[in-house]
């Protein structure tokens, strides 16, 4: 029989008794961790929620105009030529005012049949007393009149101070439902960044004087939304939609004001 010494005995037992504190001690974090995970969650963490507003103006670089073209006659190919002669004109017109073709659309075009109901003549009926008398309802049918061609065309000007100037030319050539300006800012992306910006200092600043008030410390953001940038556009004193003559009288200069884009953000942070 092998006698195994004593001091390799020794040896093992202490291999293993170090083996199963490090087993043991791997097994108590793992449970704390567990646990403190747990407790998190049942008891949820202490935080406060700001909200945040940020504004930012700007005085409109962009005129947007739409209008009309319509004409009607007998054929459908007499009515899409008179359409074309104005649209040749307006055209003309908005390249003689510095209009790039980019920045003229035709949104839809259309030529539709026109119809009149017409009655059937009624013919005269006996009536008892012995006098002849209209029937009161005899039918009718549909005739076709004519063709009806359409084109509904916005304008982007880029000069926002030439759209009353404009919208008067278009006035003169004979467009229908001329409406605007609607005036915008060309690089609104860049405002609304700002906004937003604006309305994170916003909350960030009312989150530090609410922690100091409340004697807390702020810690981490926990959620953050963002309630979108809402641009308030400007219309001017004459937008409008109307006839021709009603545009003569427009003014040359329309007062474009200023623009104003706000954003809404809420972030709640944790509190220690």
């Amino acid at each position: 029989m092998i006698e195994i010494p004593s001091q390799y005995v020794r040896n093992l037992y202490k291999l293993a008794l170090v083996f199963f504190t490090i087993l043991s001690i791997l097994y108590a974090v793992r449970i704390l961790a567990e646990f403190r995970f747990y407790q998190n969650a049942d008891l949820g963490f202490n935080s406060i929620t700001l909200s945040g507003h940020g504004e930012v103006s700007a005085v409109p670089d962009l005129a947007n105009v739409s209008f009309n073209i319509q004409k009607e006659a007998k054929t459908a190919k007499e009515a899409q030529e008179a359409v074309a002669v104005v649209e040749k004109a307006v055209l003309d017109f908005l390249k003689s005012s510095s209009v790039e073709d980019k920045d003229i659309k035709t949104v839809n075009a259309s030529f539709n049949p026109k119809y009149d109901y017409q009655q059937k003549l009624c013919p005269q009926v006996m009536g008892v007393d012995g006098v002849m008398m209209p029937s009161y309802y005899c039918g009718g049918k549909q005739i076709l009149v004519g063709y009806e061609a359409y084109e509904n065309i916005t304008v982007k000007v880029r000069v926002a101070d030439d759209a009353g100037k404009i919208m008067q030319g278009l006035g003169d050539l004979g467009v229908s439902d001329l409406s605007g300006p609607n005036f915008t800012i060309d690089d609104e992306d860049a405002l609304k960044a700002e906004a937003k910006k604006l309305a994170i200092d916003d909350a960030k600043v009312k989150a530090k004087v609410l922690a100091k008030n409340l004697d807390v410390k702020l810690g981490k953001i926990m959620s953050f939304s963002d309630n979108g940038d809402y641009p308030t556009p400007y219309y001017g004193e004459s937008m409008m939609s109307a006839d021709s003559k009603a545009v003569n009288s427009a003014p040359a200069e329309i007062p474009k004001g200023e623009n104003t884009i706000t954003a809404d953000v809420t972030i709640t942070y944790e509190i220690r």
